[in-house]
Parts: C-alpha cells; structure tokens; sequence
C-alpha cells in the first residue's frame, strides 16, 4: 500500500513539475515558421491613409504596404495583410493572430514595454488640424473647445500624458474618440468637433486627396516627433534583424526612394 501511495504521489509531484515547466516556456522567433510557409501577415488600420489603406476598388494599397512588400520580397516572403481593430493592435500580435504591427505605428516608450521595435523608417508629428472658418489657428484657441482622437493612438497617448498642451484646456478635458481618423475628419467638417489630433502625414494626404487643404489649418502642437517603426513580439529578434538589414538595402539601392517618392514625392528616410 505504502508503494502504491509513494508512486501517486511520484505521479502528482511529475504533473505539478511538467505544468510548471510548461508556465516558464518562453516564446520562440518565428522566422523559421515564417520562412517554411513564405507567408508573413501583418495587422493594420486599413483606414490610415496613405500608409496602409483599402481603395475605393477594395485593394489593400498604401506606402507600408509598397515598402512590407519590397522588404520580404528580399527573403521570397509573402506579405498577408490583415486589417484588425488598432486598439487590439498588440493584444492581436501577443495571440499570435498577426506576426507584425505595420501601419503608421509610432515607437513610443510605452509601446517599446509591449512590444519589439525595428529601427525607424519615418519621422512623423501629431498635429491639430481645424476649420478655417472656426478661427481656430493656434492650441491655445481650443480653449474649452470639442477635440477629436483615434482610439488607440499615439496622439491620443501623448495628449493623455502631455496634459498641458491640450487636455487642460479642451472641453471636460478630454477628446472624443473614433475608431479611424475618416469618420473623425467627417465630424470635423460638419462642425461636430471643433479641431482634430492627427498623425501630419494622414491629415496631409487626406486634405490634398480631397481638394481640401485650403479650407483648413494644420497646426503644430508642441508633442515631440515621433518615429515610425515595426512592432514585433520581443522574442522575434531575428525577424526584426532581418527586417532592418531590408531597411538599409532598399535604401542603399534606391528602391525605398522610389516607393517614397510615389506616396509622398520625397524620400522619407530619417536622416542620422
């Protein structure tokens, strides 16, 4: 009986043992996995023009897009583009959903907690785009006024953080929240919101696109610039190193000038 009972609990104590070992199994780099099936999916907003976006014949089309493409092409890797709810954006790479965040993604420092960053491809601002009829022309002319934010954004996370800029003085210190910056921008022009918190090169492309600029100012806020990057999962070192090494190729080569020049008519590369 006492053998019995020693081998039970000989049983219980592997089980407790496995399971544990199981909690502290670390995630392993997919590039292998990539590379074996030669297919990489990427979550975006396929709202954000003109980085990643759906046209009006329902194509995936847009600069991240061009630049993914030429990137894994170096590796005979497809580029699978899989439109996903930002705000989920790094629950949906943790789960595995989605191998990389590339959109219009901004390294900050609370994301670099989250996620893998590759080096920067892009500079970009945060910027307050208004109405010219509102007479609104500078930050401090939002006072007790409605702002608009996407959901998820590092604007809105700057705005959240920087209070000065903008949360102290806008209407019950806060911002309206939108899904995409398109529904945002129809609010704006129907005077449902009084300015807008913007990535530039959205509010940019977007106002020339539609014939708009001219009916509307786009206003520098004072938020630090941000860089445009990759996020990965942290454990995907050797994708995001092969990634970078892309970055520097298609440079060196011309081809990322071309694509560049294509989408915003000059090359985009951070300069040193």
């Amino acid at each position: 009986m006492k053998f019995k009972k020693w081998i039970s609990f000989a049983a219980v104590l592997v089980a407790v043992i496995t399971l544990a070992g199981c909690g502290k199994k670390e995630a392993k780099d997919s590039w292998t996995s990539i590379k074996d099936k030669k297919q990489v999916v990427i979550g975006f907003d396929n709202t954000f023009v003109p980085m990643g976006f759906k046209d009006e014949n329902g194509k995936n089309v847009g600069f991240d897009i061009d630049l993914a493409n030429a990137v894994f092409a170096k590796y005979d890797v497809k580029v699978k583009m899989q439109a996903i709810d930002w705000d989920m954006k790094e629950t949906e790479l943790k789960n595995g959903s989605i191998d990389l965040i590339w959109n219009g993604y901004s390294a900050t420092k609370e994301r670099e907690k989250k996620v893998q960053f590759t080096n920067p491809y892009m500079t970009n601002q945060q910027v307050l785009v208004t109405k010219k009829s509102s007479k609104i022309d500078d930050v401090a002319g939002m006072k007790n006024k409605v702002l608009g934010a996407q959901q998820g954004s590092s604007g809105y996370d700057a705005f959240t953080k920087q209070t000065k800029i903008l949360k102290d003085s806008v209407k019950d210190n806060d911002a309206t929240l939108y899904d995409d910056f398109n529904s945002a921008l129809l609010d704006l022009k129907a005077g449902r919101i009084d300015g807008l918190l913007i990535d530039n090169v959205y509010a940019n492309y977007y106002l020339t696109k539609n014939g708009e600029l001219a009916n509307y100012n786009i206003i520098t806020t004072g938020y630090e610039s941000e860089n445009f990057a990759v996020g990965a999962r942290k454990s995907d070192k050797t994708l995001v190193d092969n990634i970078n090494k892309a970055f520097k190729t298609l440079h060196t080569d011309g081809e990322f000038q071309k694509i560049s020049d294509k989408w915003f008519s000059k090359d985009v590369y951070p300069s040193k």
